[in-house]
């Protein structure tokens, strides 16, 4: 858990780290997240500060996101102030979770400037505050009124009253074990969180755990104990004697030494990341079930409405049967009278029958009526049946991909489904509507990263939108198109330059890629045909990545 002693000890990492640090570049790539490329001695620094409520910290990171294509405005802002400047100091007061970064910049007279960056590391009221030397807020991340104070445009950014004790000021163990005693009874892993600065449950159970302390059933020795491990650790937590430790699915500091420089912030990168990772799959899952579970109601709500007109079919038999009673009784019946029933002779049963007539009509017309209704319910059971058949095939079809989604287990498995699911048309609409109202993203550019062959690029698409981009934008009309011959797989362009007389080798590779990214990547001898980009053609109302060739010349792959 970040808090306030990993506060302190990623701080103490920064200070030494990048500390004259040039900022190269300020990116945003969420409304939540900031990174600070920096530069110092040679090497790149990426620092990260993220105010996402489960995941806020402030750390180095080597796990980089794709920029919008747009920047934020408050993006632009640090730029305008940040972009050329110089870190002068990375500090934070005590173990609070409000880090300080001082820069040094020059203004459009080339005076220099000072400029503060505040870091509020505090779960839902993370932010990020821009002030100038004398703290007057220049732009906040997020705009909102804290506890006492305004977080708004040119303000006086305040610190948060602290209302905790530091245990930093202790001066003696008695001090510490009369704050302790003046708490009652509570476990150890409550009470010192409400006393201290920057203390959290999981940093205290760590270290009780660790000093082998009963978290309920302590003695003077073990409070001596835990005075004196604590004490340490903040005497060292400038040095290689602290480290990031794994605890309970979480991590907290430890005095342990470390192995590696930075230990700290590169353990909260990795442990972030594959946090923020196994939340993304979590929160890709529940979407997708969401949209694919509406689209089954639907399905359901269809075949309810099958059935119901199933039932009004049972029905059928007995209007072909009044049809057929009153036609054979007709003789002794006058047909112009308008009647509102009419007991007839049931040649089928033996007995007398009485059939309910429309008094608006003549017997006649009735007769015409229940012919009328038996036909039309006669091809509605046609039709229904039909579509019963289909409707049940789509159930089938959504419920495997719930229990898909309900099993995927890696983004890609997710990435895997979606693309499937796009491509059927009850959950087509669903996604669409999904998307419309739950993404804010615009289309992303499709970047495809070239593969060298002998000094020639090659492009290879992964999926059915890469591959219509690649064949139907991308290529020019003289470079060559790979495809494996009747197979599904990437479609392979070599740009050629203009050049006529490509290398033998060149080709054969290209054969290869496509074979490779086909399903007959496993075969022998697998043909691949090849021709120019301009004898492609999308074929007319066809999926994303379908398309027709000709003039082509065939290579085997072995």
């Amino acid at each position: 858990m970040y808090d306030g002693v990993t506060t302190k000890a990623v701080v103490e990492e920064l200070e030494r780290s990048l500390k004259n640090a040039k900022v190269n570049r300020v990116m945003q790539p969420t409304k939540n997240e900031i990174v600070l490329e920096t530069y110092k001695d040679g090497e790149k620094y990426f620092l990260e500060i993220s105010t996402i409520p489960d995941n806020c910290r402030v750390c180095l990171t080597n796990h980089l996101k794709e920029n919008p294509q747009n920047a934020y405005n408050f993006c632009m802002v640090l730029r305008k102030h940040l972009n050329s400047s110089r870190i002068i100091e990375i500090s934070n007061f005590d173990l609070e979770r409000t880090i300080e970064i001082k820069f040094e910049a020059h203004n459009e007279l080339n005076d220099i400037e000072i400029k503060r960056l505040y870091i509020q590391i505090m779960s839902r009221q993370s932010n990020v505050i821009l002030t100038n030397e004398k703290r007057i807020i220049i732009d906040t991340l997020k705009h909102f009124g804290g506890e006492s104070r305004e977080l708004l445009p040119a303000h006086l950014f305040k610190f948060a009253p602290i209302l905790k004790t530091s245990f930093i000021d202790l001066e003696t163990f008695s001090d510490f074990l009369d704050l302790i005693s003046e708490n009652g009874e509570e476990l150890l892993s409550q009470k010192l969180p409400e006393i201290f600065i920057g203390f959290s449950k999981n940093f205290v159970l760590y270290t009780i755990q660790r000093l082998e302390i009963d978290n309920k059933e302590y003695n003077y020795k073990d409070l001596e104990k835990l005075y004196n491990y604590i004490k340490e650790l903040l005497l060292k937590i400038d040095t290689n004697k602290v480290s990031a430790v794994s605890f309970e699915k979480d991590y907290t500091i430890a005095l342990e030494t470390k192995n590696e420089n930075l230990q700290i912030n590169k353990f909260l990168d990795e442990f972030y990341y594959k946090k923020e990772q196994k939340d993304l799959i979590t929160q890709s899952k529940n979407n997708l079930l969401r949209v694919v579970s509406s689209s089954l109601k639907k399905v359901y709500k269809k075949l309810e409405n099958i059935n119901q007109k199933l039932k009004e079919c049972e029905d059928m038999e007995k209007y072909r049967l009044y049809g057929e009673l009153l036609t054979a009784n007709l003789y002794k019946i006058n047909g112009n009278q308008n009647l509102s029933e009419i007991t007839v002779f049931n040649y089928y049963d033996n007995k007398d029958i009485t059939i309910k007539l429309d008094n608006r009509f003549s017997v006649s017309k009735n007769i015409e009526r229940f012919f009328k209704k038996y036909n039309k319910l006669k091809n509605t059971l046609l039709i229904v049946t039909e579509q019963k058949k289909e409707t049940q095939k789509e159930i089938d079809y959504i419920e495997s991909i719930i229990f898909s989604i309900e099993n995927a287990k890696y983004m890609r498995d997710i990435s895997e489904i979606y693309e499937e699911v796009s491509n059927n048309l009850v959950v087509k609409k669903d996604l669409k509507k999904f998307n419309q109202v739950h993404s804010n993203q615009k289309e992303k550019e499709i970047k495809i990263e070239p593969i060298d062959i002998l000094g020639f690029k090659v492009y290879v698409g992964k999926n059915n939108m890469q591959n219509e981009y690649l064949s139907l934008k991308f290529a020019d009309r003289n470079d060559l198109w790979f495809h494996v011959q009747k197979i599904q797989g990437s479609h392979v362009i070599l740009k050629t330059e203009g050049k006529d007389d490509i290398p033998e080798e060149v080709i054969y590779e290209c054969a290869r890629l496509a074979k490779e990214n086909s399903k007959a990547k496993n075969a022998v001898n697998v043909p691949v045909d090849y021709c120019l980009a301009k004898f492609v053609r999308r074929i007319p109302n066809g999926k994303a990545g379908m398309v027709n060739y000709t003039n082509f010349n065939t290579i085997f792959v072995k």
